[in-house]
């Protein structure tokens, strides 16, 4: 199986499957001299971990982070770090009813179809256990970018019918299970949720990400835009099956004059294309909406095939997230802080600090 790396001078590989063993990941390109510490990394974990609460699958990790090569004396070497984190509560044998069918929604059609070979437990390397490691990986990402001034904030914006969005008090995200901006709303998710679950359905999300102090500078004119990578980046992540930059979809109704993002002396006066200009960013805030599909594994039964290509009714038993949107937000933070990081060394490559002041993590 190829195509495991993300990025290109900070590039993350990872490995593993949902029920194996353990799940890792290799990065290479970080630069020398960053604090990482194992605990910090691991409180990141806990922010994306299932069963954080009712309303999500009660699979209970350890998440325990093994740091392998690349640290010393709590900093950076240059070196590639290796991460590893073992599984500890996999449930094999809720997946052995379905090791002959293919769920409707899932990969396990199209990985027959591929390979000739999958994974039936919790789906292999489809399962959305694999981003584990990418906000692993993002923390120490976030960490650097930190260093110049940036920072990455994401939230849930709307839980199926129910917008969040309308009044953001960022500071009080992580301070409910829904990574909700609005406290006033976390009791209506309550309840919403509640009667999913009740239901046997599930339903799908939305969930936003904002760079703060991002530079003018990031990203490439062609083929390495800027917006272009963040979107295949939030698009790689589980479920996710819209990504929207800016005013996104919204450009359709919006005329020129109200678009076009007009510059005065004191700065930009409005952000509809999201932070970014062709490709490159434009010193705004940089703002990427996505849109996470309702879960696929119901105890609901429906329709489906067998490896012998016969028509069979299928219920998924096992413990599955009813909304997946959310434990997205710390995700789609980390992968933005990915793509951020890895523009900001390609940058450094080709053009120095033009532009950029690079920081001083040495000390």
């Amino acid at each position: 199986m190829s195509s495991n790396t993300f990025g290109k001078l900070f590039a993350v590989t990872t490995f593993g499957e949902s029920h194996g063993p353990a799940i890792g990941c290799v990065i290479d390109g970080c630069p020398p001299g960053l604090p990482i510490d194992a605990a910090r990394i691991e409180q990141a974990l806990k922010r994306r971990a299932t069963g954080r609460s009712r309303h999500t699958s009660q699979r209970h990790e350890a998440d325990a982070v093994e740091i392998l090569s690349g640290v010393f004396e709590g900093h950076s070497t240059g070196a590639p770090i290796a991460l590893l984190v073992r599984n500890t509560d996999a449930r094999s044998k809720d997946y052995t009813k379905i090791a002959e069918q293919f769920r409707p929604g899932h990969a396990d059609w199209t990985y027959h179809k591929k390979y000739g070979i999958r994974d039936y437990r919790g789906g292999g390397r489809s399962s959305a256990r694999e981003t584990t490691m990418r906000v692993a990986a993002g923390v120490i990402a976030r960490d650097y970018l930190a260093t110049l001034g940036i920072q990455i904030r994401g939230y849930l914006a709307q839980l199926g019918p129910i917008r969040t969005d309308t009044r953001l008090l960022l500071d009080s995200v992580d301070d409910n299970p829904f990574f909700c901006p609005d406290p006033e709303r976390v009791a209506e998710l309550e309840t919403f949720m509640d009667q999913l679950r009740k239901s046997g359905d599930s339903v799908g999300a939305r969930v936003n990400v904002i760079a703060s102090g991002v530079p003018a500078g990031l990203g490439e004119p062609v083929y390495g835009k800027l917006d272009a990578e963040i979107a295949a980046a939030m698009m790689s992540i589980n479920a996710v099956k819209g990504v929207e930059i800016g005013a996104g979809f919204a450009a359709v109704e919006q005329p020129g004059t109200v678009h076009r993002d007009e510059i005065t002396p004191q700065g930009f006066l409005s952000n509809h294309a999201g932070g970014i200009l062709g490709g490159i960013s434009s010193g705004q805030d940089i703002l990427v909406s996505m849109v996470y599909k309702p879960t696929s594994s119901l105890r609901l039964p429906g329709r489906t095939l067998n490896t012998a290509g016969e028509e069979v009714d299928i219920v998924t038993t096992g413990r599955h997230d009813p909304c997946v949107g959310i434990r997205a937000t710390p995700i789609a933070e980390a992968m933005l802080a990915l793509v951020l990081m890895d523009q900001y060394l390609r940058h450094r490559a080709q053009c120095g600090d033009v532009g950029i002041i690079g920081p001083d993590i040495s000390q």
